[in-house]
């Protein structure tokens, strides 16, 4: 599974992002409500650990918004003389991406309701990834995997005590988002938790597509050797450094539009080499998306211009998201913001 829970950590990172949040508790940026992960530091940290995201004043804020420019993947997606978008998102980002550009916030106010996988600002979602995010077998990892754990926590000095009865999945997936931090993407400014923040501000309903449950599920392997192999792959990815540049690879991809490059991650990932891998990221994508597209064309047959913000890796191939809504009869145009 060399390199694959990279992957997984762009595809669900932004629930790892709020679900290490619902334990830390600090908020980051209230006005965009983005937070951050790990303890506070009344100095510096310690040696050896990756930057934190600093709290944003308002004067860097309104400069932000006021400088922002269009990143990642947008569609329109059109029928019944209604058009809706749906925009592929980037789950661990840099602060000077973190705010929608122009055509994204023009696309949010086009709109009747901001659809998200999960609205992590909703008390009921942040109360259910809690309590979805335990492990879902009894077995103990062998113990000197267990070791090999406790010291990456160490090494990307998070708070032990949040990860405490934390899924093993889950808890390499957020150490993969986190080791991001060390070549300043952070999950603090992730884009759907700005979205989130943004679409209160602009007075849009905002719902979520997905469950807390059903993401989870789709995280946590079936078996208990599958989880062993998965933690052992995972750590040897974080401790050799070869996860970082899958990250900057995915986000170059992402802030330069370039969807071309994004459509071929299946080349250069390492992360679909085996049946194991494959069966883990058919869960994570293939399996999901039809249900991602019915729940948006559901919205938007009722009636409503949606904004559905995802991650960029459901929008991609036969099987993505508006493929998938092409079939069901919408017209689809997608924007370029490689220029």
């Amino acid at each position: 599974m060399n390199r694959f829970s990279c992957v997984i950590a762009h595809v669900v990172g932004r629930s790892i992002a709020h679900c290490i949040d619902r334990f830390a508790g600090r908020c980051l940026l209230a006005s965009v409500f983005a937070f951050q992960l790990v303890p506070s530091h009344a100095a510096a940290p310690p040696a050896g650990c990756p930057p934190q995201a600093a709290p944003l004043s308002a004067e860097v804020i309104a400069a932000g918004r006021g400088q922002a420019r269009d990143h990642g993947f947008l569609w329109r997606v059109s029928k019944d003389g209604r058009s809706s978008f749906i925009y592929g998102t980037l789950h661990a980002a840099r602060e000077a991406w973190m705010f929608p550009g122009p055509t994204i916030v023009e696309a949010m106010q086009a709109s009747d309701v901001v659809a998200l996988e999960l609205d992590v600002l909703d008390a009921d979602i942040q109360r259910r990834l809690a309590a979805a995010i335990g492990p879902i077998r009894a077995e103990p990892l062998p113990a000197p995997l267990a070791s090999r754990l406790e010291r990456r926590r160490a090494a990307e000095c998070v708070d032990a005590a949040a990860f405490a009865g934390f899924a093993p999945e889950f808890q390499i997936a957020s150490l993969t988002v986190l080791a991001a931090r060390r070549d300043g993407f952070d999950p603090a400014y992730a884009i759907d938790l700005v979205l989130a923040g943004t679409a209160r501000n602009l007075g849009k309903p905002v719902l979520s597509l997905e469950t807390p449950e059903a993401q989870m599920a789709a995280l946590q392997m079936p078996t208990q050797a599958e989880t062993v192999a998965f933690v052992r792959a995972g750590l040897d990815d974080l401790d050799s450094g070869r996860a970082r540049p899958l990250l900057r690879h995915m986000a170059k991809a992402w802030v330069d539009g370039d969807y071309a490059e994004l459509s071929r991650y299946a080349k250069w990932c390492e992360c679909m080499r085996t049946t194991a891998e494959r069966a883990a990221m058919k869960r994570l994508l293939d399996d999901r998306n039809p249900a991602l597209a019915e729940r948006i064309d559901a919205l938007h047959s009722g009636g409503q211009r949606v904004f559905a913000a995802i991650g960029s890796l459901h929008l991609i191939g036969p099987g993505g998201v508006p493929a998938l809504l092409k079939r069901r009869g919408y017209k689809i145009e997608q924007g370029d913001f490689s220029k």
